[in-house]
């Protein structure tokens, strides 16, 4: 077996981030948190097995990263989920901004959206259960 059990990331605003969490995914609960050995606090924040671990960092002034810049760094996680349009629905009606590009696939949907940090977030729904369809890239939707 092979699943990606966390991640962990380090973020300027926990509560925000909680916050954009929840909204992309109401089921989402926050398993644990506390603080670390200098001081910082931090939270475990997902599901039964699968979970973000977050913890609140410094600013140091030099702004928001951008994704996708040719520099060092995360560009995007990516989900899968059950109902593409339904998150999307959400993320908007809760003021996040809407990332995605141009995309279209027979087999899945893409949808990109920015957390309140400037970090890009893809969630996609499959609409196969062939491996083969739903990771076909002669009909790539990159762009």
């Amino acid at each position: 077996m092979l699943r990606l059990e966390h991640a962990n990331l380090a973020v300027r605003d926990l509560d925000g981030m909680v916050r954009f969490l929840r909204t992309a995914f109401p089921d989402f609960r926050v398993r644990g948190e506390g603080d670390t050995l200098q001081g910082a606090r931090w939270l475990h924040i997902g599901t039964g097995d699968s979970y973000l671990a977050l913890t609140q960092a410094e600013d140091d002034g030099s702004g928001a990263r951008v994704p996708y810049a040719a520099k060092p760094g995360l560009n995007h996680l990516g989900y899968e989920v059950d109902d593409v349009a339904a998150l999307r629905t959400r993320l908007a009606d809760a003021g996040y901004r809407e990332s995605t590009f141009p995309n279209a696939h027979p087999h899945r949907r893409r949808i990109y959206f920015y957390d309140s940090e400037g970090n890009d977030w893809e969630f996609v729904q499959y609409f196969s259960d062939d491996e083969s369809l739903r990771n076909d890239y002669e009909l790539a939707d990159l762009p």
